[in-house]
């Protein structure tokens, strides 16, 4: 249920450049394509997904994403698959022409400036970035220390196996880390994995001689929520701490609710935010997070993409009032935007 899919210029261009880590955002017409749309026939809009790219940049030939189809939720089996990814899996052949930004993110690894060791840690189909990281540093015939740590639950999940072993056993400086946390009866440890066990702050107490990195995690946002947090407890500082932000659980972690402290509790002292083109006002509840997430809780649609202010997706105007935003965003938004 994971394809890696190579994407070339139609026109014979030159690829623009991208640092290790960056994603390409598609804009997919699903309505030219003659898929049924399900819940989204009543708004044939194009359709905004971010990937991050999954090979080196010193690759200028080709870009790659590697995308996992979305299977309809296990406890919700009639809900249609993911839309986008389902249309990577089944609809797009080979000639085909997609509509893509060029590669963009505040999450990479600057290769230029910095030699410094590095931790890159992941989970699931989150190996992605950071295996472009990993590609680079070795392709680039970098020695710098490497510790990669890839959380899945086993060999059925297993990305890139054959890939991350014949690095690991080509360079010395890349220690390889993989740990099934529910490994199966056929699955080997020494020969599949190393630990049969979760990507922990445990594991990294054992196998790291301290905590003087730089740390690249992306995984499920619960997953990098846990080891942010944990990273810091052991008091890596929060500039050596670096996370892919696509959706709302992997943002949320670096956001509390302001302080209330000297904030007055009265009803007219409350924020109200009015969505123009519907009328509509409502008192501002801080613990919703974003506009994008305090707007669809109030029944208000908004066009969105990644969910995490990286695709420009939901660029909107504002009419008045100070916005600020929750992580500093991949699109940057135009002042009064």
């Amino acid at each position: 249920d994971i394809c890696s899919f190579y994407l070339v210029p139609h026109d014979g261009k030159l690829l623009p450049p991208f640092f290790p880590g960056q994603y390409l955002t598609f804009e997919i017409n699903i309505a030219e394509t003659g898929k049924s749309l399900g819940s989204h026939d009543k708004n044939p809009k194009p359709i905004i997904r971010c990937y991050s790219l999954s090979d080196s940049p010193t690759r200028l030939d080709y870009y790659r994403v590697t995308i996992k189809k979305i299977p309809s939720p296990p406890d919700k089996p009639n809900l249609p698959a993911g839309l986008i990814s389902s249309y990577f899996h089944e609809q797009l052949k080979e000639g085909d022409i997609v509509d893509v930004k060029a590669p963009s993110g505040h999450f990479y690894l600057d290769v230029a400036k910095n030699q410094s060791p590095v931790v890159l840690i992941a989970g699931g189909v989150g190996i992605t970035p950071v295996l472009s990281m990993l590609n680079t540093i070795v392709e680039s015939g970098s020695k710098r220390e490497v510790h990669f740590f890839y959380g899945l639950r086993n060999r059925a999940e297993h990305i890139m196996k054959e890939h991350l072993e014949q690095v690991a056993a080509e360079n010395p400086n890349v220690h390889l880390h993989i740990c099934y946390s529910n490994p199966e009866e056929g699955d080997v440890k020494g020969r599949d994995y190393h630990h049969g066990e979760r990507v922990s702050m445990d594991l990294f107490k054992r196998l790291l001689p301290s905590n003087n990195y730089q740390f690249y995690i992306c995984g499920p946002g619960p997953m990098m929520n846990q080891i942010t947090q944990d990273l810091e407890a052991w008091g890596v500082p929060g500039k050596s701490i670096f996370f892919e932000a696509f959706g709302p659980a992997s943002v949320k972690k670096l956001t509390p609710p302001p302080a209330a402290s000297g904030v007055s509790e009265k009803p007219q002292d409350i924020l109200q935010v009015t969505f123009a083109k519907s009328g509509k006002t409502f008192p501002w509840k801080p613990e919703t997070g974003s506009l994008l997430d305090f707007a669809a809780e109030n029944g208000i649609s908004i066009d969105s993409g990644c969910r995490a202010g990286n695709c420009g997706t939901c660029l909107t105007a504002v009419k008045s009032g100070e916005v600020s935003c929750l992580v500093e965003s991949g699109a940057k938004p135009e002042a009064g935007s």
